[in-house]
């Protein structure tokens, strides 16, 4: 079935082999290609039935052809397998296979083929009481076992006279009563599918019944779901807010109650500590010989002889040891700070009390006592240079000197 072409099928064909798939889906599990297979074939019948325009809707049940009689079936074979379509969203496969369901009750309504208590019930839009809605699934009940029981019935003589026509081909005598039922086939075939058409009405109201309420609950839990989130968020934050704020109110609390031990500030008496000679509660100055990473035997007492002390000194650590304790780095850089700040405080003095801050006086220019020797030097120069032209002193460079 999977190897045919589906453009290149008849309607006849397509419609057995998607009733086919509609029988194996009622009857057992089938695999999702095949449900979707068969919804493809079903709606390729849709088409061509619109296409070529077998139904009409000034017609009635009793102006289709028997051979016509099965395609009203078509909406109602798509919306069943639509409904086992499996796929994540599945309020939108509801709502499409309801739309079918809905489509074929219309289009049996409108051939005179639903019942007139459906009709009625249809046009009410839906029933007053639960005793309504119980007697009108009692009497849907009745009907659908009619149409079984009916079907069942049609099956069985076409069994009996299939048996006949292969007993008369070899000369076996024909049962009575059967001779007339050869010239029924059509009448047969009819009658078998409007009781078809008939039982899947009360299928599809049945079914339409259930998808709505499926319908329903889902929309219902989905929206659950948004409020519940919602919820669940603003009380995860608040739950969260409330946390935080406890943890910092609790730390100032502790804040009030613990203080911290006063550091070690002095590398060389931390080095002690570390190598058990100091307590950190003991009282420690800032007086420290320089540590020696000799051995055991030589660091624990005093060095007396050179040959102890350069044993004691062959161990030393791979980096500079410092020279001074932090605070009295600290006390350095003060000392550096004061004594920048008391130079700068010194040229910032300077500075406001130089010349060019101090006012102009008004008041005549004083005359400058010696303008008489400048200008007697200018006169003097200025005859010089009369005397002495430029270039006369380079005659001799000249070449035509």
């Amino acid at each position: 079935m999977g190897e045919l072409n589906i453009s290149e099928m008849t309607l006849p064909s397509l419609f057995d082999q998607a009733r086919k798939i509609h029988q194996l889906a009622s009857d057992s599990t089938v695999d999702q290609e095949s449900i979707r297979k068969g919804c493809e074939m079903l709606e390729k019948c849709e088409d061509m039935i619109s296409r070529l325009g077998l139904f009409s809707t000034n017609e009635t049940k009793e102006d289709i052809s028997t051979a016509n009689l099965k395609y009203i079936l078509v909406p109602y074979y798509l919306g069943e397998l639509t409904e086992k379509v499996s796929q994540e969203d599945r309020v939108q496969i509801l709502k499409a296979s309801q739309a079918k369901l809905k489509e074929f009750v219309t289009f049996c309504e409108a051939m005179e083929l639903l019942p007139e208590e459906e009709s009625e019930s249809s046009k009410q839009g839906s029933y007053n009481t639960f005793a309504d809605k119980r007697a009108k699934k009692i009497a849907r009940f009745k009907r659908q076992k009619a149409a079984e029981s009916k079907l069942l019935e049609i099956k069985e003589r076409r069994e009996r006279r299939g048996r006949s026509t292969r007993a008369s081909a070899l000369s076996t005598p024909v049962e009575a009563g059967e001779e007339d039922v050869l010239d029924d086939d059509g009448e047969e075939e009819r009658e078998a599918w409007l009781t078809t058409i008939s039982l899947a009405i009360c299928k599809a109201l049945d079914l339409l019944e259930m998808l709505k309420k499926e319908e329903e609950m889902l929309s219902a839990v989905e929206r659950q779901i948004q409020d519940v989130g919602k919820e669940f968020t603003e009380s995860l934050l608040d739950e969260r807010k409330s946390k935080v704020e406890g943890w910092h109110r609790d730390s100032a609390t502790r804040a009030q109650y613990t203080k911290p031990a006063p550091p070690i500030t002095c590398a060389t008496f931390a080095q002690d500590v570390l190598e058990g000679r100091a307590t950190v509660s003991q009282a420690h100055e800032h007086k420290h010989q320089p540590l020696i990473f000799g051995p055991a035997s030589l660091t624990g007492r005093n060095l007396t002889t050179e040959r102890e002390r350069m044993a004691a000194q062959v161990f030393q650590p791979g980096h500079r040891l410092p020279t001074m304790s932090i605070e009295e780095a600290g006390e350095t850089e003060m000392d550096i700070m004061n004594t920048w700040q008391e130079r700068t405080k010194k040229y910032i003095e300077e500075a406001n009390s130089s010349w060019f801050n101090d006012p102009i006086k008004p008041g005549p220019p004083e005359e400058d006592e010696d303008d008489d020797a400048a200008v007697e030097r200018a006169r003097a120069f200025d005859d010089w240079k009369d005397d002495n032209p430029r270039g006369a002193g380079n005659s001799k460079l000249t070449p035509c000197g």
